[in-house]
């Protein structure tokens, strides 16, 4: 298993980050939800394993921040060894849903109150967790390109962005990541890669591991069979090359992630979450599976999308 997970450049902005990060929505969006403890407990080992880019948002713990807050104290006095990402754009109301903003105003106070919530000086990467469609993303962008300015924030990002869209953010400022879902069970992203590498902007996967349903667990099949129609085959090849290497299936599925960068020719920078130090340990050595040419071929034969 690796020691020490390398390092990426997250195409010309100068952000460096590890090769994987660690998503830490699950640390109070899961049905059992991590303790202060627990959390702090998974992001030192991260820290220690050089997974050290820190992903959380605003909008994890149903808009209360609270997400923030035990990622914040779970850093301590190891801040600087962290890069921290946030995310902002979502807003929940009274009644249970949500919604969107992205005006410059919005922008600026977000800012301030992940600040607070994370005890931070500066938000290493920054996102947009999605575009507002009543807001010009010029507006949004020109604000968020404004806190780099100021020192609040040091690089930009998107979430849920068309190649579209992206261009005209690249346009306004700088945009070092995309971050989505991709999986061998979602690959719509595929579709908008292709500019992120012509920008040279690197993507962030989330959900890497197919939301733990590509872990080849017994109990997950049934769930497995309505999420991903048509990808009867994926589950027995996962197992059957995780057996060949003697690691888990779900070590495969996000070896396979960390093989999209050789094939679009940009960073790919995986942030799967855990609330266990074992699997933890799990995702950093996947980043360390060499797959060969005729598995990568069976994988991508079976995670397409039914015609």
């Amino acid at each position: 298993m690796l020691t020490k997970l390398p390092t990426t450049s997250m195409g010309g902005t100068g952000l460096v980050v590890p090769l994987q990060g660690l998503g830490c929505m699950r640390m109070t969006e899961s049905a059992a939800a991590a303790g202060r403890a627990e959390a702090s407990t998974i992001v030192n080992h991260a820290l220690d394993l050089g997974a050290t880019m820190i992903d959380t948002s605003d909008m994890y713990g149903r808009g209360r921040g609270r997400n923030e807050e035990m990622v914040g104290q779970a850093l301590g006095s190891r801040r600087g060894e962290a890069v921290l990402c946030t995310r902002f754009g979502v807003v929940f109301t009274p009644d249970g849903g949500w919604r969107m903003r992205g005006d410059a105003a919005f922008v600026r106070s977000s800012c301030e109150a992940s600040l607070r919530r994370l005890g931070a000086d500066v938000i290493d990467l920054y996102y947009l967790a999605r575009p507002h469609v009543d807001v010009p993303l010029e507006e949004t962008v020109g604000a968020m390109a404004e806190l780099v300015t100021q020192g609040k924030v040091r690089h930009l990002g998107l979430s849920q962005v068309s190649g579209d869209q992206l261009r005209r953010a690249h346009a306004v400022a700088p945009i070092s990541a995309v971050q989505s879902e991709w999986s061998l069970g979602a690959r719509r992203i595929e579709s908008m890669v292709s500019v992120c590498a012509e920008l040279g902007i690197a993507v962030v996967p989330f959900s890497p591991n197919g939301r733990g349903l590509l872990s080849g667990r017994p109990d997950t099949t049934a769930q497995f069979a309505h999420t991903f129609p048509g990808r009867e085959d994926l589950p027995a090849a996962l197992r059957e090359i995780a057996a060949e290497h003697g690691v888990r299936p779900g070590q495969i599925a996000l070896a396979w992630v960390h093989h999209r960068a050789q094939v679009w020719g940009t960073p790919v920078v995986p942030i799967p979450g855990t609330r266990r130090v074992p699997h933890l340990e799990e995702n950093v050595a996947a980043a360390s599976i060499l797959l060969g040419a005729d598995e990568l071929n069976r994988l991508d034969a079976a995670s397409l999308p039914p015609v």
